[in-house]
């Protein structure tokens, strides 16, 4: 036998070897999904060899869409997306859409070619319309920005973004535009608000009009998590629903390096365990920032709840007990008064209130993005998406979102804070800042139905942190465990994307199984002179 047919028989055994070892994800949100993708598309294993656990009914976690036209229709929230997203084009290249039609991917970009953002309204005060607003920054502001870019994140540490800027940029047209893109507060992590200027330098101009921003054609559950879904589905991989991890038994003796032995769950009000074999992995998602998410009606507000109405916080609690390098969980969990906030979802019987923004904004369903009312006591925003949203949707049905930042502040409307208010009184608040006459309101509010989310846990990813709070991807001394979500650290990227989620579980499916590969790099336009002098003229209001 040649040299080269050995090697090719020793990567055909193990190749075979690596087919047969099992893989148990625990969280059945993008990160799970993606990673079992990645283990069978990339590492050969049989998608019958891996469990997917999920403590809900369905897979998706933050990416979910649900309801009916009846009882109305519910979206937490969609993650923002744009071209640079490597990580995530890069897996939805190989997933067909529900119709097999094209790839996921071919599907977006497709669709992005046919509705272009192009907000003519992203501010709107006193009920009008601000067409590409002004950023309004001071030559301080701008280079304190600039500053924040170069400065090394150990030398920020803890501090927030109060503690970084000047008490004027909270009132520039700049901070309410980022802020509520992206859902920044002043109290949070100037680390994680340095990543994002960085990491979206090259969106900085046409910022004002969110240039760039693409969307999904459905909502992203709907159209990223149940193409996903089938595609493992069809690989036999084991998903199993209303099943929570309770803990992982550990075992790590002297310098050898640890591994899970156990995955204990409840299903059923009953406890069960899985004995975990030596070659199998573990990868896990914790925390999360919609744990714990409570529904209100038209007719009654929503719950605030915390993270022992859940599973997510309460497992990282347990395992990181003993072990610091599996991060503080406190730091993330323990903070709802700083990490709250509310959204709501509008199913619409009658067309009266899309044509009603339609005319005050020029821009029809899904071109716009979000309209922000910077006058509002709740720091309030809607974002009227491209119709339908929902794959059941009918034709004389239409849906928007709206959220708020400020949730405990009495509204200027509706005089009780966002957190106290029922549907009807959030779509109310709403309804006064865009002006809308009393006449026409009182018909809009009796054709639709609006539920409001509240979310204890939603931000929880900005909240203040340094080094050693959020876990490695594959922490140091463990030989079968990887981490992954919005909470284990990635140098360079943005946690509340997509694209994290997606880039973790990359970066763990390819370090467990040791794979020479890597995702796709960071975009970092900070280092391109042309991106630079296009942020240059955008933070200048240079046209």
């Amino acid at each position: 036998m040649s040299d080269a047919e050995r090697e090719q028989a020793e990567e055909r055994e193990r190749n075979a070897t690596r087919s047969n070892r099992r893989v148990y994800l625990v969280g059945g949100g993008i990160a799970s999904l993606a990673a079992a993708t990645f283990f069978i598309r990339d590492g050969g294993i049989l998608g019958r060899n891996i469990t997917i656990f999920e403590e809900l009914d369905r897979l998706g976690g933050s990416l979910d869409g649900s309801g009916t036209p009846e009882d109305g229709y519910v979206v937490r929230g969609g993650r923002m997306m744009e071209s640079k997203y490597l990580c995530t084009y890069d897996l939805f290249s190989t997933i067909p859409t529900l119709d097999r039609s094209k790839t996921v991917t071919q599907e977006i970009f497709e669709w992005n070619e046919v509705i272009k953002t192009s907000s003519h309204a992203r501010l709107v005060r006193d009920g009008q319309p601000m067409n590409a607003p002004e950023f309004g920054l001071s030559e301080a502001d701008i280079l304190k920005i600039e500053w924040l870019i170069a400065e090394p994140e150990g030398l920020l540490g803890r501090t927030s973004i109060a503690d970084q800027m000047s008490a004027d940029f909270f009132k520039t047209n700049f901070w309410f535009m980022w802020c509520t893109t992206f859902a920044f507060q002043p109290w949070h992590s100037a680390v994680e608000f340095k990543r994002y200027l960085a990491r979206f330098t090259h969106m900085v101009q046409g910022f004002n009009q969110l240039h760039g921003i693409m969307r999904t054609v459905l909502n992203q559950y709907d159209s990223l998590v149940r193409p996903l879904q089938q595609f493992l589905a069809e690989r036999d991989v084991n998903f199993l629903l209303k099943t929570k991890v309770e803990d992982l038994i550990l075992r790590k003796d002297g310098d050898k390096d640890g591994r899970v032995e156990k995955i204990v769950y409840t299903v059923d009000g009953r406890s069960e365990g899985i004995e975990v074999q030596p070659d199998d992995f573990v990868v896990v998602t914790l925390g999360s920032m919609t744990e714990a998410s409570a529904l209100g009606t038209n007719d009654a507000a929503a719950p605030l709840k915390g993270k022992r109405d859940g599973g997510a916080w309460t497992l990282w609690e347990k395992i990181a007990t003993v072990r610091p390098e599996f991060g503080k969980p406190h730091v993330f969990a323990d903070h709802i008064d700083e990490s709250k906030w509310m959204s709501t979802t509008t199913t619409l019987y009658d067309p009266a209130f899309l044509k009603f923004v339609r005319d005050l904004t020029g821009n029809v369903p899904g071109e716009g993005g979000l309209v922000t009312f910077p006058d509002s006591n709740w720091l309030c925003s809607i974002v009227i998406p491209a119709q339908p949203h929902f794959a059941n949707q009918p034709a004389d049905v239409e849906v928007f979102w709206g959220y708020a930042l400020y949730v405990d502040k009495p509204g200027n409307f509706v005089s009780k804070p966002m957190q106290e208010c029922s549907g009807r009184e959030v779509f109310t608040e709403f309804l006064g800042h865009l002006h809308v006459p009393e006449a026409q309101q009182q018909t809009i509010l009796e054709k639709s139905k609006t539920i409001p989310c509240m979310m204890p846990f939603i931000t929880s990813q900005f909240l203040r942190r340094e080094r050693g709070d959020r876990p490695d991807v594959l922490p140091k001394g463990w030989k079968n465990l990887a981490i992954t979500g919005q909470f284990c650290e990635q140098p360079d990227d943005v946690v509340f994307t997509v694209e994290y989620s997606v880039r973790s579980a990359a970066n763990a499916v390819y370090g467990l199984l040791g794979i020479d590969r890597k995702p796709p790099a960071v975009y970092k336009g900070q280092y391109d002179p042309r991106v630079l002098y296009k942020a240059f003229k955008g933070l200048h209001d240079i046209a």
